[in-house]
């Protein structure tokens, strides 16, 4: 026998029209939300998602673009996403653009076509501005990359601060000279690139500053540059994980060890980083709030299209370990 929403409703004794909004990904009071989910579960429901195709200009999917999914944040934040989209009855598309604008183009077109009922979004850099003026007939929500003047929503890393708090862990440490490597095809690596460069300048640290192009292997080969110059650093930074993980073999195959030849931090905390001797130096990014804060907001939004535009910046946290310990130290 089919299960229908007034089966559900009959369950979890509310309206049919309190299990549509719950279904639909409205905000309702938490607790009913559970009290219907939990109907929702008991009953076997399952939404008839080609019929309200038919009603709906939208299909209660939600568009997700990622600019790497190699890059464990976005891997992580997508798991967030996920999750709470699946506590709310909805589907998720992911696409993942590569750092290609034309790739991001392609799936910001497919998205329109699927009628996603909202979108989040992490934007190329070439495509920063292109998605400052697009317009959508569903919400839209930017993660880890916004620029000024965005019509969308958006929730951020302080990035210019964090990749401070870094350089000044580094001269806390006892480090003097240090080479920073930045993605050339993000927003997020020109921010965190500000932070460096002011953060080294106010404390008087020689720096060198690298702009890596798209992939792992160019940043392998940027290191072995900076570490065979008769100039070398003794401290490495990297700007996302996908980056540190190519300084770490990059210093392996040249038989240099970490923190004896140079210390090295960068950001994002992985469960490969344990596997390193004494740990890795990173600052850790709240990936679990920017994924629920992204999907409040979108939430928030499709309640009411006409609040105002909000940008959310959170900080994250550095922790310490024995990577970037000094050379007399260690």
């Amino acid at each position: 026998m089919t299960v229908g929403i007034k089966d559900v409703a009959r369950v979890a004794n509310v309206s049919p029209a309190t299990v549509s909004r719950v279904l639909s990904g409205r905000a309702v009071d938490p607790a009913m939300h559970e009290r219907v989910m939990a109907a929702v579960r008991s009953t076997g429901y399952r939404p008839n998602l080609a019929a309200r195709r038919l009603r709906s200009r939208h299909t209660n999917t939600i568009g997700l673009i990622v600019a790497d999914i190699r890059n464990p944040f976005f891997t992580a934040v997508s798991r967030v996403v996920e999750d709470i989209a699946y506590e709310r009855g909805l589907r998720v598309i992911l696409c993942n653009t590569d750092e290609d604008p034309a790739r991001e183009a392609m799936y910001l077109q497919l998205m329109q076509e699927e009628r996603v009922t909202g979108m989040i979004l992490a934007p190329t850099r070439a495509g920063l501005d292109k998605v400052a003026r697009m317009e959508t007939d569903f919400p839209v929500v930017l993660i880890d990359r916004a620029g000024e003047g965005m019509v969308h929503d958006s929730v951020v890393l302080d990035n210019p601060a964090m990749a401070a708090r870094l350089v000044e862990h580094l001269h806390e440490r006892g480090c003097r000279h240090v080479a920073g490597l930045f993605g050339a095809a993000s927003s997020t690596g020109r921010e965190r690139r500000a932070g460096f460069e002011n953060a080294a300048e106010r404390l008087a640290m020689r720096t060198q500053v690298v702009a890596v192009p798209h992939g792992p292997g160019e940043a392998e080969r940027c290191v072995a540059a900076l570490m065979q110059a008769e100039d070398r650093p003794d401290a490495l930074l990297a700007s996302n994980g996908v980056m540190l993980m190519a300084v770490l073999r990059a210093l392996a195959a040249l038989g240099l060890k970490v923190p004896d030849d140079v210390a090295v931090v960068g950001f994002d905390r992985e469960g490969w980083m344990d596997l390193v001797a004494g740990g890795l130096s990173v600052i850790e990014q709240p990936v679990e709030a920017i994924g629920r804060t992204a999907m409040t907001m979108l939430f928030d939004r499709l309640d009411d299209a006409a609040i105002p535009s909000r940008k959310v910046v959170l900080s994250g946290t550095l922790v310490a370990r024995g990577s970037s310990l000094h050379r007399q130290e260690a």
